[in-house]
């Protein structure tokens, strides 16, 4: 069995330096010295009423989750520009009432900490219009610092890019205790691609180390050499590359 080099960065480390002037966080953002800019990925606002659609009922916990950790973030890292890089909403099409409001609080209580910027996702169908009395302007990438910051269900084709979209995760198991998920950050230098985890407290994320990836700037792209930094309760944990999980587990009885 191969054995994965796992290094704890350091126990209870908020954030790493993995390219100068970008810091992943434990807090499930990336931090950009410019400014400081927050970016967050993936709110997917509105996850529990979409599924009590298909007849699957949650507790109502997601939304305020989020705002108990972005309230965290604003007290932590004072940031003067945040940038949500999109699927604020979780459903494709128009939401209710209640689910509308629930953005809209949300971008308004940021919005009173900093500049807030949105960048679409493939779930933001209609969101310009449900946001439309906050006065946000919903766009579909920005540049921060040298960075192309998108969604990344599309590839603009810039480089050096920062994306949400993947929901990031590697399941790490052997043959005798079973399997973890952790969700983490991804960065590939040769490939100049940054991927982000998801913020919303459901999404657990898809496994790299066996699954393909969704978004183009990877899809097309050598991920093998790409660094993982998870995100767990002790801190950034580095977990080596993506061809290191990758070959581990299939050499995994």
């Amino acid at each position: 069995m191969t054995v994965i080099s796992v290094h704890i960065i350091q126990a209870n480390v908020d954030s790493v330096e993995i390219i100068p002037g970008v810091r992943a966080s434990n807090d499930r953002c990336l931090i950009l010295d410019d400014g400081p800019t927050v970016v967050i990925g993936d709110l997917h606002l509105g996850y529990e009423r979409a599924l009590e659609g298909e007849g699957i009922y949650l507790p109502r916990v997601n939304t305020d989750s989020i705002r108990n950790s972005l309230n965290r973030i604003i007290c932590r890292y004072e940031p003067k520009r945040i940038v949500l890089l999109g699927d604020i909403k979780h459903d494709f099409t128009r939401v209710p009432y209640e689910c509308r409001l629930e953005i809209t609080r949300i971008i308004n209580m940021l919005s009173a900490a900093a500049e807030v910027m949105i960048v679409k996702g493939n779930h933001d169908n209609f969101l310009q219009n449900i946001i439309s009395d906050t006065g946000v302007k919903v766009l579909e990438f920005t540049d921060i610092a040298g960075f192309r910051l998108e969604h990344g269900h599309i590839d603009t084709g810039k480089r050096p890019v920062i994306i949400g979209h993947e929901h990031p995760s590697v399941k790490i198991s052997d043959a005798m205790s079973g399997s973890i998920k952790i969700q983490c950050f991804l960065y590939s230098e040769d490939a100049g691609v940054l991927v982000i985890p998801p913020f919303s407290p459901f999404s657990s994320g898809s496994d790299l180390s066996s699954e393909e990836f969704m978004s183009a700037a990877c899809k097309n792209a050598d991920m093998n050499n790409a660094k993982i930094y998870g995100v767990s309760e002790i801190g950034i944990i580095k977990l080596g590359t993506l061809g290191e999980i990758r070959a581990a587990k299939c050499e995994i009885p």
